[in-house]
């Protein structure tokens, strides 16, 4: 099967992370007739002009991608099963082209990390649950010191260094999209329907056993606005936002620790 690239984003954006599935959404769908309706003055419903009209799904899937690599930012969001730990990783970050980003990535129960990356630095925030689980193993002395030491406050360390490589990776819009722009979808068109209130179309593909729902805007530039994966060995779904806009990666005020220095 020709999968879309679109439909792999959710997959590559959280390979990129060191992260593995995700977990289906829910949509509004309309009455199945593949376009939307609104009420004219007299209270009669009136057929809204389809962008997508006479453009096959895959067609469609085409302009998406071409629209969503062409954003030079957006906004991941999305809460995603993670096969190695058996949680679930929740995932809620602006990045952009220049290799910035801003947002917060959750492990449940098992802690989240604030992350910002501006310039050559990567900034993070773990919260003692995190700092815990990452210090399974070490004696109890060695782990309560480094709760101690960074739990809750700011810490940088640079984005090629061994603290900082994985997260600099992520934050890079061009990797995490790279290569989405080269698609031959055979995707299906399905219903219209809303993504946090923003009209869109539903495409539908498929790749063996696996199953993809891909929402695309139906209002402004055809940007994917959502992909869910539904059935298959990775399941779950990715939100795409805030195309274009600024990335909030400001370095964070007040004392920070220095993880290189400190030998971290």
């Amino acid at each position: 099967m020709r999968r879309t690239a679109l439909a792999a984003l959710c997959i590559a954006a959280a390979a990129t992370a060191g992260l593995t599935g995700c977990q289906p959404g829910q949509d509004t769908a309309d009455n199945g007739t593949g376009t939307s309706s609104a009420s004219t003055a007299t209270g009669k419903p009136t057929a809204e002009k389809d962008p997508f009209a006479g453009l096959t799904g895959g067609e469609i899937a085409d302009r998406a991608a071409k629209a969503t690599t062409g954003a030079s930012a957006l906004r991941m969001k999305g809460d995603i099963p993670d096969e190695e730990s058996g949680g679930t990783i929740s995932l809620d970050v602006a990045l952009n082209k220049k290799g910035e980003c801003a947002g917060t990535i959750g492990m449940g129960s098992k802690g989240q990390v604030d992350l910002i990356k501006t310039g050559d630095l990567v900034y993070m925030k773990f919260n003692e649950a995190l700092l815990r689980e990452q210090s399974k193993g070490e004696p109890k002395a060695n782990t309560d010191a480094a709760v101690a030491m960074l739990a809750g406050k700011w810490t940088k360390t640079k984005a090629t260094g061994a603290n900082g490589k994985e997260f600099g990776d992520f934050c890079d819009l061009t990797k995490v999209l790279g290569g989405a722009e080269d698609t031959a979808s055979d995707a299906s068109r399905g219903k219209t329907t809303t993504v946090d209130g923003a009209p869109a179309i539903t495409l539908h593909e498929k790749d063996g056993k696996d199953r993809y729902t891909l929402y695309v805007a139906t209002e402004g530039k055809p940007y994917l606005l959502r992909v869910d994966s539904t059935a298959g060995a990775d399941q779950g779904s990715v939100a795409f936002s805030d195309f274009d806009k600024p990335v909030p990666a400001q370095k964070p005020a007040g004392d920070i620790l220095d993880l290189d220095a400190l030998g971290g």
